[in-house]
């Protein structure tokens, strides 16, 4: 008789199995995009197409929850901040390195306190701002906007870092209303019909050699994020954030193996601002909300 594995070893696996399947999501992006000339548009446009298929099933069977929503606007203002969020990511992606791209993606969730803050009115410390600046001074570290090696291009993921932390925002806001099933569903079922516009002007025919790499893309896309939600099902946000931030080692790892690119002094440095930062964040989060169960945005 097998037995089966601790609950929180089955999370952790899971996230790691998540974060290496991003990792290889931006390295066929970043090869499409950047080594064959695809449009970013047109590429996330199939990326999330094909993973749209991957969920039909689930969709079929929870389509009820379509139903029941009374926010459809703000539904709709969601999925157009995380278009915004995706298309300027794999924008990013045609332009700067991998390490670079991941590094300042971390900052996220800094835009998100930032956000919730603001705008829903949730009360946010000296400790968590204090905590923000870290952060933020992290990604200035990676960007080096004082050296001659800093291209505009490389504020692309950081403002799709700051629009996914709006989508983020946005979604805490439906939840006090809709079931997790009624927000997701109606992401997925959107995303494509926004991603279709933007590529109208390119046409949707891929370059030749990137086919297999964006259909991949999509397949892995959907499985990581079915990965991350069943993680996040099982254990809290504080456990799983170690390994969540084991990414930014599967993506430099390939960055170096296919691309050649290897991460600077400053990336280092700069990322571990940020991932101090970020634990510290979380970790006040869950000191704020001892019985509240962790959500994946």
């Amino acid at each position: 008789m097998t037995q089966s594995l601790p609950t929180p070893l089955k999370a952790a696996g899971l996230m790691v199995i998540a974060g290496a399947c991003f990792a290889l999501v931006n390295t066929a992006l970043q090869s499409a995009t950047m080594l064959h000339g695809a449009s970013a548009p047109m590429v996330t446009f199939w990326q999330y197409l094909i993973a749209l298929l991957f969920y039909i099933p689930w969709i079929w069977r929870n389509w009820t929850a379509v139903l029941s929503t009374r926010q459809m606007i703000t539904h709709v203002i969601r999925v157009v901040l995380a278009v915004a969020g995706v298309q300027l990511w794999t924008l990013g992606l045609a332009h700067v390195p991998i390490w670079q791209a991941i590094a300042l993606i971390l900052l996220s969730p800094f835009f998100v306190t930032i956000g919730a803050g603001l705008f829903l009115g949730e009360d946010v410390s000296l400790h968590r701002w204090g905590a923000v600046v870290v952060g933020i001074f992290g990604g200035m570290v990676i960007l080096a906007p004082w050296s001659d090696r800093f291209q505009i291009a490389a504020l692309l993921p950081v403002a799709a870092a700051a629009f996914w932390a709006a989508s983020s925002v946005v979604t805490k806001h439906l939840t006090r209303r809709d079931s997790t099933e009624t927000v997701t569903i109606y992401l997925l079922l959107l995303l494509s019909p926004a991603n279709a516009l933007l590529s109208l002007g390119g046409g949707f025919a891929l370059p030749e050699g990137t086919i297999w790499l964006v259909i991949g893309a999509g397949l892995l896309t959907a499985l990581a994020q079915h990965s991350l939600v069943r993680a996040y099902t099982l254990a809290d946000a504080a456990f799983l954030q170690p390994f969540d931030h084991l990414k930014l080692v599967f993506n430099v790892g390939l960055g170096a193996v296919v691309f050649g690119f290897l991460p600077d002094g400053n990336m280092w440095l700069g990322t571990a601002l940020i991932i101090v930062a970020s634990a510290y964040l979380l970790n006040r989060e869950a000191r704020a909300k001892p019985g509240s169960a962790a959500q994946n945005a």
